[in-house]
């Protein structure tokens, strides 16, 4: 048995719920993780995803803003939330996802807070905000028992190759030496692996954002790998393919984001 997760930032799941319904069907990932979804729980359109044999469904909304959500084939339960930072913000859903031979993998889908432009947290509250969300994720150790994934948009693109071009992104925020050193501790604090990078060799160049201030996103290509998927090493070991869907940049009214997955021996 494959299982196969996938991780999208939507930007407005309702805004977006056929693209959405178009990747399910075309991708057929068995749980699907979701980001900036920017609705409460009451207005998700959880029943058109059940339509679709996503029938088991986690949300965590808020008005306007934020929001994760996590579509599955396979029975959830549900994990504690996590407000790190100390904010009301909607930026966390842990779930464990039960295999047919009852085996739980604990899935926990997260937005880290973009940082808004300037990097300094002393001159930008959202970028302070940032670090502060990095800080506290490496300092969790909830997460990382036994098989556990961490997944979602992490708005850092860690690696030179993740981004366009390193040296004229060095001074742009998700791709600063600070934000880089965070994650590092986030990622050594727990011994999470970068099962991206595990599959895709990290000297290739790879993106999962452009942005919608580009022209023509797709002849200028400069992009970031904003959103990833690591797991604790028992899942590396599963790790059997890795796949980002760039052509769902160029979708009718797309999101900035295209979705990445994963598939592990089950």
């Amino acid at each position: 048995m494959t299982l196969r997760v996938s991780t999208w930032n939507i930007n407005s799941v309702r805004l977006r719920f056929d693209l959405v319904a178009r990747f399910l069907n075309e991708a057929k990932p068995d749980i699907l993780c979701l980001q900036e979804i920017k609705c409460r729980e009451d207005l998700f359109p959880g029943e058109g995803f059940r339509e679709l044999g996503y029938r088991h469904i986690a949300i965590s909304g808020q008005p306007g803003y934020h929001g994760v959500a996590t579509l599955s084939k396979l029975p959830l339960e549900p994990l504690p939330r996590e407000s790190f930072c100390g904010t009301a913000e909607a930026r966390h859903l842990g779930c464990a996802v039960v295999l047919p031979g009852g085996e739980r993998i604990a899935i926990h889908n997260i937005y880290v807070p973009a940082g808004g432009d300037i990097p300094d947290p002393a001159l930008n509250p959202k970028f302070k905000q940032k670090l502060a969300y990095l800080a506290a994720l490496g300092a969790w150790r909830g997460a990382c028992e036994g098989h556990a994934l961490l997944l979602g948009d992490f708005n850092v693109a860690p690696l030179e190759t993740d981004v366009w071009s390193h040296k004229q992104l060095l001074k742009v925020v998700s791709h600063t030496p600070v934000e880089v050193e965070a994650l590092t501790k986030v990622q050594d604090a727990a011994r999470w692996v970068d099962l991206v990078r595990r599959v895709i060799a990290p000297d290739q160049k790879l993106y999962t954002w452009w942005s919608y201030r580009a022209r023509d996103w797709e002849a200028s290509d400069r992009g970031r790998r904003l959103d990833h998927i690591w797991g604790s090493e028992g899942m590396a070991a599963r790790a059997r393919g890795a796949a980002v869907l760039k052509s769902a940049r160029g979708w009718d009214r797309p999101s900035d984001h295209v979705p990445v997955t994963l598939d592990f021996a089950a």
